[in-house]
Parts: C-alpha cells; sequence; structure tokens
C-alpha cells in the first residue's frame, strides 16, 4: 500500500525554539518512516508581518537549513519554499471565491490580531487561512500536525475542500488532523502560563535551537520555578511542572520516574541535568547547521531539488 501524504508547514523567523523542536521539528522526524512528508518553509505566509526582502531570504535559508539539521530527510521527503511553488498563491485565489466573509471574520487568530494590532491589519492577515488551505490541499495531503492554535484552520480547510468537491467533483483529499496524544504544550521559562514564544520580549523565556551551551545553561538557571524546591509535576506549580514537561519530551522518561530520580535533590541538581540534557540533544544540530550554512550553493541547490519535486 502507497504510504499516505502529510503536509507540514513553518514560518520563516529566524529562529526555532525548543518548544518549536519539541511540538514540531522532532514530531516530523518521526513520521518520516510513516508518511510521504512534504515540509514547507510557508515565505508567502511571513510577508503578512511585513518582513524585508533581504530578512526573509535569509530567514528562508537559515530554516531550510536547520530542517535539514534536525533530521528531516531531503533525499525521502520534500523539503521546500513555499514561494518557490507559483500553485499556492493560484490556488489560494480559487478558494477565497468559495469562502465567506463571515467564516474568516470567525478565526480566532484574526480576531485577536485585529484587537492586538487595531488599524494596522494587512488583507493578507484577514485571507491567511485561504493560504493555508491551498498549502494543504495542493498534494491531495491526508493527514496534518496541528496544534491547538491550528485546529481552527484545518477545520475550515476541511469544510472548503468539501465545498469544493461538492460543486467541481471529488478534486480535493479532504485532510485529516495528525495530533499527537503525548506531546507536551512547552510555555515560556519566565512566565510558566504562555507558550514559549520567539516574539517574547523577555530574552530568558525562551531557548533557541542554535543558542551556545553558555545561554542555554544560564536560561535554564533563570527558569521560574516555585517556592519550594520539590522536583513535582502538578497544575499547581506551572513552573517545574514546565521543566518536567521539557525533561520527559527530550528524554522519554515518564514523569513519575523523573520525580523519583529528584526526590529531596532540589531545583539546582535538576536545572544542571536538564541544561545538560538540552545542550546534548542540540549539539549535533549545531555541528550540521554550521556545515550546512557555510555551503550555500549546495544549500540553493538542495532547495531548489526540493522546488522542482514540490512543483511536479
Amino acid at each position: 500500500m502507497s504510504q499516505k501524504n502529510l503536509f507540514s508547514g513553518a514560518q520563516p523567523t529566524g529562529h526555532m525554539t525548543l518548544g518549536n523542536y519539541i511540538g514540531a521539528l522532532s514530531n516530523w522526524h518521526k513520521l518520516q518512516a510513516e508518511y510521504n512528508c512534504l515540509f514547507c518553509i510557508v515565505d508567502l505566509h511571513a510577508l503578512t508581518s511585513g518582513i524585508s526582502r533581504d530578512t526573509l531570504i535569509e530567514n528562508t535559508l537559515n530554516s531550510f537549513a536547520l530542517f535539514i539539521a534536525c533530521g528531516l530527510d531531503h533525499n525521502k521527503h520534500t523539503i521546500f519554499a513555499q514561494s518557490a511553488v507559483s500553485a499556492h498563491a493560484e490556488l489560494t485565489w480559487i478558494l477565497q471565491t468559495i469562502s465567506s466573509m463571515g467564516e474568516l471574520q470567525r478565526m480566532t487568530q484574526f480576531k485577536d490580531k485585529s484587537q492586538r494590532y487595531a488599524g494596522q491589519i494587512n488583507l493578507g492577515l484577514f485571507t491567511y487561512p485561504t493560504l493555508m488551505a491551498a498549502d494543504i490541499l495542493l498534494y491531495q495531503t491526508n493527514c496534518v500536525p496541528v496544534g491547538d492554535d491550528q485546529k481552527q484552520h484545518l477545520e475550515l480547510t476541511r469544510d472548503i475542500a468539501e465545498r469544493f468537491n461538492k460543486k467541481y467533483n471529488n478534486i480535493f483529499t479532504v485532510p485529516e488532523p495528525y495530533i499527537n496524544q503525548h506531546a507536551s504544550r512547552i510555555m515560556s521559562l519566565q512566565d510558566p502560563t504562555k507558550k514559549m514564544s520567539k516574539s517574547d520580549l523577555n530574552q530568558y523565556s525562551c531557548i533557541n535551537v542554535l543558542d551556545s551551551e553558555k545561554t542555554i545553561l544560564k536560561k535554564i538557571k533563570k527558569a521560574v520555578t516555585d517556592s519550594d524546591s520539590l522536583v513535582k509535576h502538578d497544575t499547581t506549580r506551572p513552573g517545574i511542572t514546565n521543566l518536567i514537561n521539557i525533561y520527559s519530551a527530550l528524554t522519554a522518561k515518564n514523569i513519575g520516574s523523573i520525580e523519583n530520580e529528584y526526590m529531596n535533590q532540589g531545583y539546582g541538581k535538576f536545572k544542571a541535568d536538564l541544561a545538560e540534557i538540552i545542550i546534548c540533544k542540540f549539539k549535533p544540530i549545531h555541528e550540521e547547521y554550521n556545515k550546512l550554512i557555510q555551503d550555500k550553493e549546495t544549500l540553493l541547490q538542495l532547495m531548489q531539488k526540493g522546488a522542482a519535486k514540490a512543483n511536479e
């Protein structure tokens, strides 16, 4: 039986956080064995942020190198930049003709940004979900890994696909969500009630995949915990719970065994060990990334190869 198609994308922001790695990249790496995968750097989506041309080009190249450094197989699967496949923009227009203003206005992300950036919203932010639908539907995608913040957009994609199929014949595969039941939501190191975000103004709130060993150690040491020193996973203790979730995600150890291992040892020992785990996990990624990014000619050739596969 032929493998099903999986599509997933990420914006080229220039940084990838520990939360992105645990929630997306490490998950993509595991899914490679089960699906025919298309991993897309969604640079057209990034245009909605007002990013400059030079920064967008640099970030896209860096993101491509980081995808490969994190273990995505460009020989077996398709890794490409969205803008290199003109069909993404072309299909977006067609899908907009069968999408309603009402359903786009109901998108939570658009409503949130409209309130936060009143008067600064561009049309691309409003029609963003139809471009996302085009990304997915172009490749007869069976499965899309989604987090909490993208579930609503995928539901809209499914609605659009069904509406299109009913009107024009059964053209598109209606995609199903892939939800990793074991994935932990990684929170800010400084405010564990908020999701870890690369846009946070506090530099100690998140760890970037390409942070130095010294920086990783410093950020973990400064991570907010609780008033006592008990290494205990508990919803009333969000600081240490977040760190335990990170430890568990990177080591595949269950929560109970981590609690037992650090019983009566305090936060100092736990944080030092967690920092070392993160450093060891990211070290081979750093090495591979640095090797790739120093050979821009080969990297561009790989990007062209991915674009050709996606276009086909």
